[in-house]
């Protein structure tokens, strides 16, 4: 799999333990910064991480920021993108269950290093149910998208 990875200065670190993550689990990761510990905004690098997703590019994604509020506001502004913004296990597996979401959003300012881990672990391995009431409300996301273009 072939997943964007992004974050900010607030989240530097955690990025950097995603990807350690990501290539030990033998995915593909294209890293949209940032690259160090300097202030920057979020948008800048979680905007172009989330189109990439869209876009088809990438399979899926991970933002982070302090809070992962900001990354995920950004990243559901994009087409297509389904962003959940998780802090415990049983969220990143039903986010994957019945929302298909497409891009996770974490924050470095609030969650512990060994829970991230699992999140994104159990985020990545968790597949999509198929079944026909999550279909139809993820078709209903679809056309309120289609509603505000």
């Amino acid at each position: 799999m072939k997943v964007a990875v992004a974050c900010d200065h607030g989240a530097y670190e955690y990025k950097e333990k995603v990807i350690e993550i990501l290539k030990s689990l033998e995915h593909e990761v294209e890293d949209f910064g940032c690259y160090d510990k300097q202030s920057v905004d979020y948008p800048d690098m979680v905007y172009p991480a989330a189109k990439s997703v869209a876009d088809g590019k990438n399979d899926c994604g991970i933002v982070l920021c302090g809070t992962g509020i900001g990354a995920s506001i950004t990243a559901n502004k994009v087409k297509g993108i389904r962003c959940s913004l998780v802090s415990d296990l049983f969220t990143a597996k039903v986010t994957r269950e019945h929302n298909d979401s497409n891009v996770l959003a974490l924050g470095q300012r609030v969650l512990g290093e060994s829970i991230m881990e699992e999140i994104v672990r159990t985020w990545l391995a968790t597949p999509f149910s198929e079944d026909q009431r999550h279909k139809n409300r993820i078709e209903k996301i679809k056309s309120i998208e289609e509603k505000e273009e």
